[in-house]
């Protein structure tokens, strides 16, 4: 199956960014590099990736005139995300000097991916990157539920409320909580509660306040496969929207300038998200620059991102101790080890646990097309990320 080289090349940029933002609390980047300070910015990079090829899939039989299949989706998701990230769980909690910080939650937190739902940040955690991951897990398996809902009698006024309603909650409940719980305590810095921490624990971690991430990705997916000539449109245009797309992301880095502030909280996020997801829609077909080169290396990576998400803090974290101060004097060539150790620990985890199952899950049975030509867009879809 054909791979678009820049949905690979958005998805490499990601996790390399992602990585930097995380070397930089690890000291190995200076506070002052605007770059790292901002990488944050690429787990809403994922979720716009995944909104759109998730969302795809669950379109995709709808346009096919077939009713989704649920179960099928579920063991796909299983089967692409669980080996592997079992595998690191596994480790944390059997070898404690595997964690990056001696704190970690609960197990069941960890096996029922709601870590991000009850986190208690005060201090930091060990593994609470998986924030991200239980957000896109509780969608996938909310997800087929709204779809089917929404296909039991199909009106376009239904996606465009469920959408709209989703992005205006985000804005209220962020707005809410900012001023009901995060405002009375705003200097608070230190001791259990303070400001960080509530902000993390209210804000930047639970689903119901992340979903912005998410729905540009959606209504993208919607667009190419419901809404085929508007789709050629944007196709057709995908430099331009991809322009718009980096002046989107130069807004929200300058509204972000105060991460924890109300203006961010309240409005960031969705212009972050429909940021990250105007890339997507310029990388996802050949006609604009992303999408008309494949990247030497992009496809490696993007291969590896989700293992390389999973085990790059912990690999940072046993570099430092095996370095033992040797690598501070030179910067720059800690930096290159570090990440040359993170990419050999993600390759080990990709080739050993996550590709194994990944050729299992191409194995499955394929379901049954329905009479009738499929849509050009649809077809787009598919061909974008097999491994998603």
């Amino acid at each position: 199956m054909n791979r678009a080289p820049g949905l690979d090349l958005l998805r490499a940029v990601a996790i390399l960014w992602v990585m930097l933002f995380h070397a930089q609390l690890a000291g190995l980047v200076s506070d002052g590099n605007p770059v790292a300070t901002y990488g944050w910015m690429g787990v809403d990079l994922f979720f716009a990736l995944s909104g759109y090829l998730i969302g795809g899939q669950l379109f995709r039989p709808l346009a096919q005139g077939r009713a989704i299949d649920p179960g099928r989706f579920y063991v796909r998701r299983v089967l692409r995300t669980f080996p592997a990230y079992l595998a690191v769980v596994a480790l944390y909690f059997a070898v404690p000097g595997f964690r990056e910080n001696p704190a970690i939650q609960p197990l069941w937190q960890f096996l029922t991916f709601t870590e991000n739902l009850f986190i208690d940040f005060y201090g930091g955690k060990a593994f609470s990157h998986v924030w991200s991951l239980c957000v896109e897990e509780q969608f996938y398996l909310l997800a087929p539920i709204a779809v089917w809902w929404l296909a039991r009698r199909p009106k376009a006024w239904k996606a465009v409320t469920l959408c709209a309603a989703i992005l205006l909650l985000g804005v209220a409940l962020r707005s809410y909580l900012w001023l009901h719980d995060l405002a009375p305590i705003q200097g608070q810095d230190d001791g259990p509660g303070n400001f960080y921490q509530r902000y993390q624990e209210l804000i930047y971690y639970p689903t119901w306040t992340r979903l912005d991430g998410l729905l540009g990705g959606v209504v993208l997916a919607q667009v190419a496969t419901f809404q085929p000539a508007l789709w050629s449109g944007v196709m057709a245009r995908a430099n331009l929207i991809g322009a718009a797309g980096l002046i989107g992301l130069a807004v929200s880095i300058w509204i972000f300038r105060d991460k924890t502030g109300f203006v961010a909280t309240s409005i960031g996020f969705p212009v972050l998200s429909f940021s990250m997801a105007a890339l997507v829609a310029s990388a996802a077909g050949p006609a604009g620059f992303l999408g008309r080169y494949a990247v030497p290396g992009a496809g490696a990576l993007a291969a590896m991102a989700y293992s390389l998400y999973l085990t790059h803090k912990q690999i940072f974290h046993l570099v430092h101790l095996l370095a033992a101060g040797r690598l501070d004097a030179h910067p720059a060539f800690a930096l290159a080890v570090y990440t040359l150790a993170a990419l050999c620990g993600g390759a080990l985890l990709y080739w050993g646990v996550e590709r194994p199952f990944l050729r299992l899950r191409e194995r499955l049975p394929r379901t049954s097309h329905a009479t009738g030509i499929e849509s050009s867009s649809a077809n787009m879809i598919a061909r974008c990320s097999p491994r998603v």
